[in-house]
């Protein structure tokens, strides 16, 4: 079977979705995952975009040796120098350059006619290639470019030296039968398509990401660009998770093959999801907490007489366990790390210490103990970014006859400070006194409460998202106490905040 080649853009293209900014050892944490699960290619960052994408497509590139590391570069001699300068330790680099083909981009957004981006294009990949022979090139908003024009561009480059061409659909206006269309003209009226790999990047702003992928493939394409969990721009990509398992599921109608350990796939949506704060729908296929729930009384019958009547593939090929719990306040550190294991983390001795004692304190509130609550708990101790502003102490008083009220103790920049406040409920008065210590102008947009795992004693995750200054982000917070996740969201939300302002604006 003909391998497709797996481009995952989580930490490129996935991070552009509003409010899901990373820092450098967030993007490290992704990338080392992204490894694990054995995509071929990971687009590390933009380097050119600012100072923090830089360092992390530099230290992705010095770090990971088995999977290719690609960095985004716009058709400019400044854009592709910056991107060499961030991948010149990468074990395998590539340097992807891009630049607008359809009409509607030239006249509004380059203000250039088409000989002008035929030459800017190939000059472009011509820099690249002084570099690497590793060069990819994508003609933006390729499903609404005049397909004369792009195979003429597409030609031009190849020639130029570009070993992969990749046909985007920019804004997701096409539709499955005719985006296999365009890549079957593209195949059969570029003379040198043969000298390169075809490639599609699609995005999901009609929900036909992964249909017009696969419509892609069936017609040629052998490169598939993907982000987990879907995320991204607008409406996101095409899922990486969705394209992997449609392959490996349709095998009747796709007689194609990935590399993708896909027994991994599950602990690297959630790893994206808490990292980015990025909650997955229920109802999401492949990684939603229903895909693989059965409610109706007929669908639970025929599971239990034969999984296969309504379940098209196993838990266990996307890496869900069949017993929920696994660990309880007895456990020992050994078996806590062996867990860990198999969940697809490798810490550090300093970092098992601060998750293990975690942990403890955990499973003495709680009879049960789920690899949610673990996964939750690294995200509080680890995955979080520096933080300026930490939880000390948080004391709340309300009911029916009394005033909320929130007493609460915070580190700011090393420093205790206290203060005290009121609200309309207990939240309100924890939020209100958080405001009033660090002084911020920041709006809350959204909150949303779910339980990780079940019973009433089940640990509360809360979600936040805040706004300042145009600038958007998304906290999270765990506890068993549901008050204190939500003050633990939102300063985690005020720390994304604080680092968004250090970050240079993209360009």
């Amino acid at each position: 079977m003909e391998k497709i080649i797996i481009f995952d853009t989580t930490l490129r293209d996935g991070e552009q979705s509003p409010g899901a900014s990373m820092n450098v050892q967030e993007k490290l944490r992704i990338a080392r995952q992204l490894e694990r699960l054995k995509v071929d290619v990971i687009e590390a960052g933009f380097p050119i975009a600012s100072q923090g994408d830089f360092e992390a497509v530099q230290k992705i590139a010095g770090e990971i040796r088995t999977v290719q590391i690609a960095a985004l570069a716009r058709a400019n001699a400044q854009d592709i120098d910056r991107a060499w300068e961030a991948l010149r330790g990468a074990e395998e680099p590539r340097i992807h350059t891009f630049i607008a083909t359809s009409d509607i981009h030239l006249k509004y957004k380059l203000k250039k006619g088409r000989e002008q981006v035929l030459e800017t294009a190939v000059s472009a990949v011509e820099r690249a290639c002084r570099y690497t022979p590793n060069v990819e090139f994508s003609a933006e908003d390729a499903s609404r470019s005049d397909l004369k024009f792009l195979c003429r561009v597409l030609e031009a480059v190849i020639k130029a030296g570009a070993t992969t061409i990749n046909i985007p659909d920019t804004v997701g206006y096409a539709i499955p039968q005719e985006f296999g269309e365009r890549i079957r003209y593209i195949r059969e009226n570029v003379p040198n398509i043969h000298n390169a790999i075809l490639s599609v990047h699609c995005h999901n702003d009609l929900g036909l990401a992964v249909a017009n992928s696969i419509a892609a493939i069936l017609n040629g394409a052998r490169q598939v660009e993907a982000t987990i969990n879907g995320i991204g721009e607008r409406a996101g990509n095409t899922s990486l998770e969705e394209i992997v398992m449609t392959i490996c599921t349709r095998r009747d109608i796709l007689p194609f093959t990935t590399g993708v350990v896909t027994e991994h796939i599950y602990a690297t949506s959630r790893l994206v999801s808490l990292i980015t704060g990025m909650v997955v729908q229920p109802n999401k296929a492949i990684v939603g907490t229903n895909a693989f729930a059965h409610e109706a009384g007929i669908h639970q019958d025929g599971i239990l007489k034969e999984p296969s009547t309504y379940e098209i593939m196993t838990p266990d090929s996307i890496g869900i366990r069949q017993s929920s719990l696994v660990l309880g306040k007895h456990s020992g550190r050994h078996a806590f790390r062996e867990r860990l294991k198999e969940l697809g983390y490798r810490l550090k001795e300093e970092e098992l210490d601060k998750v293990f004692h975690r942990f403890k304190e955990v499973a003495d509130k709680k009879k049960e103990i789920y690899d949610e609550d673990i996964e939750a708990i690294i995200a509080d101790e680890i995955l979080r970014i520096p933080d300026k502003y930490k939880l000390v102490y948080l004391n709340v008083v309300s009911g029916s006859v009394v005033v909320p009220t929130a007493t609460v103790q915070m580190e700011v920049d090393g420093k205790i400070t206290q203060s005290a406040g009121f609200g309309v409920g207990p939240i309100d008065a924890a939020y209100n006194t958080i405001a009033h210590i660090v002084k911020t102008k920041s709006k809350l947009l959204r909150f949303s409460v779910d339980s990780i795992t079940g019973g009433t004693d089940a640990q509360g995750e809360v979600t936040v998202k805040i706004e300042e200054d145009g600038k958007t982000v998304v906290g999270q917070g765990t506890d068993p106490d549901i008050i204190t996740a939500s003050a633990k969201a939102y300063i985690n939300a005020l720390n994304r905040l604080e680092h968004l302002k250090k970050r240079s604006p993209k360009s």
